[in-house]
């Protein structure tokens, strides 16, 4: 699986560590985030991973900045993109399998380098369970091509 890796200048160091770890259980990861010391606008670097996903450049992304929130909602208007912000494993598991989630956001503000580890492993290791919960996806994405400016 092809991971896309966004984050502005406060969570390069958090980028850093969660790709080395992705690329140790064997994912490929590709970097559309800040470089250090590079400052830049959490908007423009969530824009380029939901564009990415939306390209089928790669698979699902990561995204960082201080607080998870700014970030996923850039990403978030991007049609066909579920990014969510979680903050412990739990909630990164069920939005895999509640809300086929193509994106996790984390604040390197909010949680330390181990927890966001565990945050990406229950995310990537969770599978959609479809059923119910596929209906509600074509809920939501109802409501994208009803707000949508290309429909």
């Amino acid at each position: 699986m092809k991971i896309g890796f966004g984050c502005d200048h406060a969570a390069v160091e958090l980028k850093t560590i969660l790709m080395d770890h992705l690329k140790e259980r064997g994912f490929e990861c590709v970097d559309y985030g800040a470089g250090p010391g590079e400052k830049v606008d959490y908007p423009v670097k969530g824009l380029a991973v939901a564009e990415a996903i939306a390209r089928g450049e790669v698979d699902k992304g990561v995204l960082l900045c201080g607080t998870g929130v700014g970030i996923s909602l850039s990403a978030n208007k991007v049609p066909g993109i579920r990014a969510a912000v979680c903050s412990e494993p739990y909630t990164a598991k069920l939005t895999v399998e509640h809300n086929n989630a193509n994106i996790i956001a984390m604040g390197a503000r909010v949680v330390g380098s181990e927890l966001a580890i565990m945050i990406v492993d229950a995310f990537f290791d969770a599978e959609f369970q479809g059923g119910r919960h596929a209906n509600r996806i074509a809920m939501i994405s109802d409501i994208e091509k009803k707000y949508s400016r290309e429909a």
